[in-house]
């Protein structure tokens, strides 16, 4: 092959690279690990964008952020990491395992009983009282709806009236909390608001003030590995849209 030949050729050859590329990224399957607490919300958003874009395959799957983060930590498959707390993310980013993170969402907490319960139990301060005998909580050191209804309870000085007293039991996320309650299981729970809305089961008792806890934020990034960041971030993208800012309001979510 003479020079001029081979250089006409490069061109050539890198269109086709990209072209390949992108046709491997368009046929692209992502695995998406939310916090339990945005299964609902994600559910119908990966609906919603798989109609749109049929050649982009959703896989979701759900568990506490911080059993999320270990996974990934032990090298899962995962694309996109949608966490319920910045401390999962924070550490990802730190161990260099995220490429790139976008801020999202912000939740609220809240107190809740089940729906048929007769307890006078109307704010987190009842929640120190006798007629608790039982609240369920998020593991705090790995459930982030946890980690804030610590926080609540330490700003409200009663944390010792929850913590070590054989009142409190854990859940490994905070559906289960939420089941938990429903079943009357517990004579009280806390868990993000936007799961207590999706229950007809249980009443909240009481929305904690954003000053009693950090903030309740929702991150969402490519993780470090994936093999399809490009769909990655335009499913990302897509998150930021007009049309997925409605749902996540209808969810009972605030944009950041």
């Amino acid at each position: 092959m003479n020079t001029f030949r081979f250089f006409f050729l490069i061109p050539f050859f890198a269109a086709l690279f990209s072209f390949t590329s992108c046709a491997r990224e368009q046929g692209a399957t992502l695995l998406i690990g939310a916090a339990a607490s945005l299964t609902d919300v994600m559910q119908e958003l990966a609906a919603m964008y798989q109609a749109e874009n049929p050649d982009i395959r959703i896989e979701l799957t759900f568990a506490s952020s911080g059993v999320l983060q270990s996974q990934i930590t032990e090298g899962a498959p995962i694309d996109i990491f949608f966490s319920a707390a910045l401390v999962q993310m924070d550490s990802l980013e730190t161990q260099g395992l995220i490429y790139e993170r976008r801020n999202v969402l912000r939740n609220s907490i809240a107190l809740i009983v089940p729906i048929n319960s007769t307890a006078e139990i109307n704010s987190f301060m009842d929640a120190a009282s006798a007629t608790v005998q039982i609240i369920a909580l998020g593991d705090p050191e790995s459930v982030p709806g946890g980690t804030r209804a610590r926080e609540v309870f330490t700003y409200l000085g009663i944390a010792e009236a929850i913590y070590g007293t054989g009142r409190a039991v854990f859940a490994h996320d905070i559906r289960t909390v939420l089941t938990w309650v429903e079943m009357g299981e517990a004579d009280a729970g806390v868990v993000f608001l936007t799961d207590a809305i999706t229950s007809d089961q249980i009443r909240i008792a009481e929305i904690a003030c954003s000053t009693w806890h950090e903030p309740s934020v929702n991150p969402v990034g490519i993780v470090a590995g994936s093999r399809q960041k490009q769909a990655a971030g335009h499913f990302i993208d897509f998150l930021f849209s007009a049309e997925a800012s409605r749902v996540f309001t209808s969810h009972g979510f605030s944009l950041y």
